[in-house]
């Protein structure tokens, strides 16, 4: 099992940034996501608790269930099913304030199944794929969140 954490700062307010990273359809500003699609709705919120999610990344397909739902300061998930197949013990999402905007930390626990050369094709293949997908996805989000200073008028 092998865990992967990245961390950016978006530079947008905490509730903008939460609402955009939880609403995964907007992960599709990434080049490395080709589709995000809400299954079943959550219970107190779409992407809340018990919201399933299906993703298809360059990486593979993820359903996926929201377990915890914090607003804006954190959000969790299992992988219930993928292809390639894998084992999933976390997905997070923590979300601070900052002088800057907010800092985001986003780290999953996991494997890919298989026998004999999963944990060396995890270490080596996937883990650099899934962080620079994640990466790529918080990269989106800064770029559609950014506060751009107002250009000066002479």
């Amino acid at each position: 099992m092998e865990t992967m954490t990245v961390e950016r700062t978006i530079h947008a307010p905490i509730d903008d940034v939460f609402a955009w990273l939880t609403t995964t359809t907007n992960y599709t500003r990434s080049p490395l996501v080709l589709r995000c699609r809400l299954t079943r709705h959550g219970e107190s919120a779409p992407y809340g608790v018990g919201a399933v999610r299906s993703h298809l990344w360059l990486i593979g397909w993820l359903r996926e269930r929201i377990t915890h739902y914090d607003p804006p300061y954190a959000t969790e998930y299992a992988v219930d099913r993928s292809f390639p197949p894998s084992r999933h013990e976390l997905g997070r999402m923590t979300f601070t304030e900052t002088e800057d905007g907010t800092l985001v930390n986003w780290t999953t626990r996991a494997e890919m199944r298989a026998p004999l050369v999963g944990a060396f094709l995890t270490r080596h293949v996937v883990r650099p794929m899934i962080t620079r997908s994640f990466l790529s996805i918080l990269d989106a989000a800064d770029t559609a969140l950014s506060r751009h200073p107002s250009p000066s008028r002479s």
